[in-house]
């Protein structure tokens, strides 16, 4: 599974965090989301992919998110 956040469009709301706060934080610089360090892929802020006990709380973060800038897809 790969998370990927469309960051640019981000409206730094909180809804991703709040949903799933082992997975996704807001990044201190420009307030908008991003993916927790250790769960990137190839250290790219927006991609990652998170571990089988975080999956649901990433796809309720996806569904909840009012911009609808968070996809998932299959690795």
């Amino acid at each position: 599974m790969i998370v990927t956040i469309d960051r640019s469009s981000c409206v730094s709301c909180g809804s991703c965090w709040d949903a799933c706060p082992g997975f996704f934080e807001q990044n201190p610089d420009d307030t908008f989301s991003q993916i927790i360090e250790k769960f990137r892929q190839d250290g790219n802020i927006g991609t990652g992919t998170p571990p089988v006990d975080l999956e649901a709380c990433a796809h309720d973060a996806a569904d909840l998110c009012p911009v609808q800038i968070i996809t998932i897809a299959d690795s």
